[in-house]
């Protein structure tokens, strides 16, 4: 619809500003040339005080029917209330504006800019604003390629504690293997609520255009918030109470939450420590007494895994650009030990309960049998740890030294 031959025209009808006419006129200004004209119609009564208040700070200029118009028709009858005069401030407000990268995996910037904050990747930011601070803000210190697919893959694989575990299940389990399997759980609960820090401290202080990793950390530490129910619902499950926490373990917990670094961070915890993980879990599978105690702990290593996986994938990524970071890995590695020397270590109720759930029963062959597993499970451990940190790129000789340097309290 047209004011007059050149000058287009839009209709408000009884439409307000304060209801949203601001839309119509935004949109018909949107395809004119700065100076071109907009007849703008309308029955609000209103519509004149609003329209010049909404056009001020845009940079258009509100121009009042007059004589010319009615001479050449461009009023249509006295319908015409007012012309925008097309300005060029609002075009202006973008013209130093930028894409905050693609908002495909492949789009992510190494280095995205402090101002695009939390603008979605891929928007296009206007300058200025706040600059949030977040210092790790380098693809290098944060990213793997894999990071995507991860998150595809923990998305789909969320499970719901209630629903995934049969809770009701009909057994009983001798005392003294109940006992253990308490304790055992009460371990893990305190070695997941580590896990669960770490990756939820992290999230803060990545860039929030590397959302894949802030995606899949943010599944991690919800992974690891469900293990901790699960355990803690099995830990309780026969009415017991929970089992010992000792300071050997704290201590070896309190290292890893306190680690700054993010690479050495994920390192220490997911690669060393959740590796590790990988191995008890499958060997409280084995022996597991119980339906309860083997569905919690099969849950469980399938989240592992994943969190294996990213650390192993973004360490071998920082390698191919840091060539220094082997030699901080190995520091990492020896500062850890150095600060947990002292300490008692595994926690011999811990120890001794794996001994007895391996054992099944309270004969002499059956405990040395339990004690050989248990022997089993930490060169199993050792080994796992080897061959990650070969994939790393250690020598096989330097990757058994770091090993056997990792915490006695396994994670």
């Amino acid at each position: 619809m047209s004011a007059g031959r050149d000058v287009p025209f839009v209709d408000l009808g009884e439409l307000g500003f304060e209801r949203g006419a601001h839309l119509l006129v935004q949109r018909a200004l949107r395809g004119l040339a700065p100076g071109a004209e907009l007849a703008v119609s309308g029955r609000n009564p209103a519509i004149i005080v609003h329209l010049e208040a909404w056009c001020r700070p845009l940079g258009h200029r509100v121009r009042l029917p007059d004589d010319r118009d009615d001479r050449d028709g461009s009023s249509e009858g006295g319908s015409v209330r007012a012309y925008v005069v097309r300005g060029r401030a609002d075009l202006d407000r973008w013209s130093d504006a930028e894409r905050a990268g693609d908002p495909r995996p492949g789009g992510v910037d190494r280095r995205p800019a402090p101002h695009w904050g939390l603008a979605a990747r891929g928007a296009l930011v206007e300058p200025g604003g706040p600059r949030l601070g977040f210092d790790l803000a380098d693809r290098d210190l944060v990213w793997a390629d894999i990071a995507p697919a991860l998150y595809a893959n923990a998305a789909s694989a969320q499970w719901d504690p209630e629903k995934a575990v049969d809770w009701g299940a009909d057994f009983e389990v001798p005392s003294d293997i109940e006992r253990a399997v308490v304790q055992i759980m009460t371990f893990l609960v305190e070695n997941e609520q580590a896990a669960l820090v770490v990756p939820a401290r992290l999230l803060s202080r990545i860039h929030p255009h590397f959302r894949e990793v802030l995606q899949l950390l943010a599944v991690q530490a919800a992974d690891e918030a469900r293990h901790v129910e699960v355990f803690t619902r099995r830990a309780l499950l026969k009415g017991g109470a929970m089992g010992t926490s000792s300071v050997s373990g704290r201590e070896s917990l309190a290292t890893l939450v306190a680690e700054p670094d993010f690479s050495l961070a994920s390192f220490l915890l997911s690669v060393l420590g959740e590796g590790s993980f990988l191995n008890l879990l499958t060997f409280l599978d084995r022996h597991a007494p119980d339906p309860v105690t083997r569905q919690v702990t099969r849950l469980a290593r399938q989240d592992e895994a994943r969190h294996v996986a990213f650390g192993v994938a973004h360490l071998q990524h920082q390698s191919a650009v840091d060539p220094s970071l082997r030699s901080r890995l190995r520091t990492a590695i020896e500062r850890r030990h150095d600060a947990l020397v002292e300490s008692a270590g595994l926690n011999q109720d811990v120890y001794d309960s794996l001994i007895t759930l391996a054992a099944g029963e309270w004969t002499p062959e059956a405990i040395g049998r339990g004690y050989e597993e248990v022997r089993e499970l930490q060169k199993e451990m050792d080994e796992g740890r080897q061959h990650r940190l070969i994939r790393l790129g250690f020598p096989a000789d330097e990757a058994a030294d770091l090993s056997a340097l990792h915490t006695r309290n396994f994670m």
